[in-house]
Order: structure tokens, then sequence, then C-alpha cells
């Protein structure tokens, strides 16, 4: 059974577990070797912890073991959501994506943006969000593509 739970202190090497498998193994099949180097990299772990704790962050739960993640900034950015490839097309990302929209709502949000990657573009696309450009980020010195993209609540 899937549950969402607020981050805690003690989800953060769970969350950076989450996020490097997800990019190596899931993200692989649209970007190449070194730009997957260059992306699934943490480098300070205090930062990333803080960054986690210091917005709406929430944790999908299948048997009490972390296995997603997503969260939610003031201006209703959705920075991260990220799904352990283990658990990749069971609704984890939906019910992810249900809890920041709710969020958003019950802070009076009325859009939420994301940078998609190649790889979560349809995921977003599915569930009402429209592409607003393409673009190429740098990531320790290489270039990849991903998709500024909206939705309205």
């Amino acid at each position: 059974m899937l549950q969402v739970r607020r981050y805690t202190a003690g989800d953060c090497d769970d969350t950076i577990a989450i996020f490097l498998a997800a990019i190596r193994e899931v993200a692989s099949r649209d970007y190449s070797p070194v730009e997957i180097e260059a992306w699934a990299k943490v480098e300070d772990r205090a930062a990333w912890a803080e960054r986690r704790a210091s917005r709406p962050t929430f944790i999908a739960e299948h048997a009490g073991h972390p296995i997603g993640f997503s969260d939610l900034e003031p201006d209703g950015h959705l920075d991260m959501m990220f799904v352990h490839p283990a658990h990749q097309g069971i609704g984890v990302a939906s019910l992810l994506l249900a809890t920041v929209e709710d969020e958003a709502r019950g802070q009076r949000i009325g859009r939420i943006s994301t940078e998609a990657s190649l790889t979560a573009r349809p995921f977003f696309e599915r569930r009402g969000f429209s592409v607003i450009a393409r673009q190429s980020v740098e990531k320790r010195g290489q270039r990849l593509t991903n998709f500024r993209m909206e939705k309205f609540l």
C-alpha cells in the first residue's frame, strides 16, 4: 500500500539514493552516459538536507520504506520528483503529484511549474502540464535538454 507523508531529517539519505537511482537507471534511457554522470551527483549532503527541509517535501512509502519524493517551492515550482526504479509504474509519481497539487491549492497557488526531463515530460503532459519551452541546461560541463512546463490548478 502506498502512503505519502512529510519529509523528516531522517529521510535525507533515502531521498539521495532515490534521486541517484532514478537518474542512473531510468533517465539513462533518454540521456547519454556522460550526461548521466554529470547529473547524478550530490556533492553536499547538508545542502541537500537543508533544501528538502526548507519547503514542503513529500515522501512516498511502500510498506514503510521511502520509494519516491517530491516538493513544492513557495512560488508553485515543483523542483524535484523522483521515484525509485524498482517502483516505477505503480502510481507513485501520480500520488506525489496529487499531493503537491493539494498542497498548492491549500496555499492558494494557482499554477505549478517544473523543469521536466526528457524522461518525465510525457508523465507531466498526461497530467495536464503544458510545455512552455524546451531548454538546454548546464550540469557540470554537460548540456542537458529539459522542458519548462506549467499547469494551472
